[in-house]
C-alpha cells in the first residue's frame, strides 16, 4: 500500500525546529489551504483546511532556514488524521502531514512562481546539487 498527499497553501506561522535526543532535526509548521466557490444562492463561499506539517532531517533544516509565515509552499508526503475530545468537551481533529518533499513557491519580494525544490536524503543527490 502507498499513500501520497500533496498540499499547496500558505504557512500560518514561522517554522519551529528542534532536535530529537539522538540529534535528528525535526521542523513543524502549519499550512492553510483555502477552497473558494459560489454557493447555490450566488454568494461566495470559502473553506480553509489546516495541515500540521512535520519535516525531518536535512529537509527540516532547510524548511526552518528558508520558510516563513505567509510563504506559499507545496508539501508532498503522508497524511495522518487524529481526533480527540477537547478539555471543553468539544470534538477536535487535526491533519498531520509528514513531509517527503517540499517546494518553496514564490516568496516575499518575488514575482511569479519561482520554484525551488528541497530534496531530502535521495540516493545520488549531493548537497551541492540542491539549488540554493
Amino acid at each position: 500500500m502507498y499513500q501520497r498527499t500533496e498540499v499547496i497553501g500558505h504557512l500560518g506561522r514561522d517554522p519551529e525546529m528542534r532536535y530529537t535526543p539522538n540529534g535528528q532535526a525535526v521542523t513543524t509548521f502549519s499550512v492553510a489551504t483555502t477552497r473558494r466557490w459560489t454557493g447555490q444562492d450566488g454568494q461566495p463561499q470559502e473553506k480553509t483546511t489546516w495541515f500540521r506539517v512535520t519535516a525531518w532531517g536535512k529537509l527540516g533544516e532547510l524548511c526552518n532556514q528558508y520558510l516563513s509565515k505567509g510563504r506559499l509552499v507545496l508539501v508532498e508526503g503522508e497524511v495522518d488524521a487524529s481526533a480527540w475530545m477537547g478539555q471543553d468537551g468539544q470534538p477536535r481533529a487535526t491533519l498531520e502531514l509528514r513531509a517527503r518533499d517540499v517546494r518553496f513557491l514564490g516568496g516575499p519580494g518575488q514575482t511569479g512562481e519561482t520554484e525551488v525544490t528541497a530534496m531530502r536524503d535521495r540516493p545520488g543527490v549531493e548537497e551541492e546539487e540542491i539549488p540554493f
